[in-house]
């Protein structure tokens, strides 16, 4: 018998002690706030809990400890307020007060955290493998988002399934950039089913949002709008929730944050979060992280820099180099040959790919909140990022042999 900790206000905590014991649970009733819930749960001998879905009741403590004690935790929703506070911590299982007992006993039953990953409806590391890129760049603002979101579309319209994941924890902004809500954070949602070993291919496609297109429409997890919640990506959270995307699409494209500090302030505690973390873990587990760094003179520096930091947490083989809005104003004349010359001369990179600028175009795509491919097909960052997908990401393809006619042969003629 599945024991259930209730935290409710009396008259729905009455209601739904009833319908559990009616339907062969043991409900244990919690009189108080959300200290004693997560006391409760600390001390164990809980397969799920069923709270108030206001911050009395639900505090990011309360989910810490259900996420480390493998506990499956509902929420009730009594206003637009207590969904909106639930949605904010990044909880999915939210009810309305009056929600009939089939729509609970559907949340407390499919896929708990207490299911192991070996189980069959949890994502396995046995399943395929899948490719995941990276996009980093220094700070400076140099173009990470909108790369990696001309990445996924690019990817998309091959006829791949691509989810592109927000894992900046100092200024996410894929959902702003595509005109997405970011009120409940898709991919902190994840990381904390993951923590759990519950994120499941269904949990994925339920948490994350989709971005429509005629070209190619892909999943994206949106990032955290408020920096304070940092701590809830931690390392080991980003990783298991990688894996679980290798298993669930083809292409996992991550927008990550710009600094590879290790917080060496606290480096002394083994267990302190460290901001950073989500963005080193990302890169560390990516198979191919494009470096993107601006393409003026102080975009350059900043990005020669920084790649020095990069190549000593990934191998340089791992690495694509990429030169954003190209342009002769900032540079002077042949600035792609100009900025092939710098990187080569300070950096030792070699065959950089670049991306010209064109501001209107971009200005479009955020006015639309589209992709570039989407408002600008035919403009020159698109078309840049499409040869570059097109030739240094997706697998090339061999070119069947053609075979000429005698009469089609340039020597046809002088043949006897």
């Amino acid at each position: 018998m599945k024991s259930v900790a209730l935290c409710l206000h009396d008259t729905l905590e009455q209601r739904m002690s009833l319908e559990l014991e009616r339907h062969g649970y043991r409900p244990v009733r919690l009189a108080g706030d959300a200290v004693r819930l997560a006391e409760s749960i600390s001390e164990g001998g809980f397969d799920a809990a069923i709270c108030g879905a206001g911050p009395e009741h639900l505090t990011h403590g309360v989910l810490e400890k259900c996420d480390r004690a493998g506990v499956r935790i509902v929420a009730m929703a009594s206003s637009d307020s207590e969904r909106r506070h639930a949605s904010d911590l990044g909880l999915y299982e939210v009810l309305d007060a009056a929600a009939p007992w089939a729509h609970v006993e559907q949340l407390l039953s499919a896929r708990l955290p207490f299911v192991r990953p070996d189980h069959e409806s949890a994502l396995t590391p046995h399943e395929p493998r899948a490719e995941v890129i990276a996009v980093w760049g220094p700070a400076g603002a140099p173009g990470r988002t909108t790369l990696a979101i001309a990445i996924a579309s690019e990817l998309a319209a091959e006829g791949h399934s691509v989810v592109l994941a927000d894992a900046d924890t100092h200024s996410g902004s894929v959902a702003p950039t595509l005109g997405l809500l970011d009120e409940a954070p898709g991919f902190a949602a994840a990381c904390r089913l993951a923590g759990s070993g519950s994120l499941t291919a269904a949990e994925l496609e339920r948490i994350s949002e989709r971005y429509s297109s005629p070209h190619g429409s892909f999943w994206v997890l949106t990032g955290i709008g408020r920096p304070h919640r940092w701590p809830e990506l931690s390392g080991e959270r980003v990783v298991a929730t990688i894996a679980a995307c290798r298993a669930w699409v083809d292409y996992t494209v991550v927008d990550t944050g710009f600094c590879l500090e290790n917080d060496d302030e606290i480096s002394s505690d083994l267990f302190a979060p460290r901001r950073n973390a989500a963005t080193i873990s990302a890169i560390k587990e990516a198979d191919l992280v494009v470096a993107v760094g601006s393409g003026d003179p102080v975009g350059l520096s900043r990005f020669l820099r920084a790649h020095v930091d990069l190549l000593e947490i990934v191998e340089p083989e791992r690495v694509l180099t990429v030169v954003n809005r190209i342009r002769s104003s900032v540079i002077g004349a042949n600035p792609s040959a100009q900025v092939e010359q710098t990187l080569r001369r300070f950096g030792g990179i070699e065959s950089p790919a670049l991306i010209p600028h064109d501001q209107s175009a971009l200005d479009a795509a955020i006015l639309a909140g589209k992709t570039l491919r989407d408002v600008a097909a035919k403009s020159a960052p698109r078309l840049a990022v499409n040869r570059l997908v097109a030739s240094r990401i997706l697998p090339q393809r061999t070119s069947p042999t053609v075979r000429r006619g005698k009469r089609n042969r340039p020597d046809a003629a002088l043949q006897p």
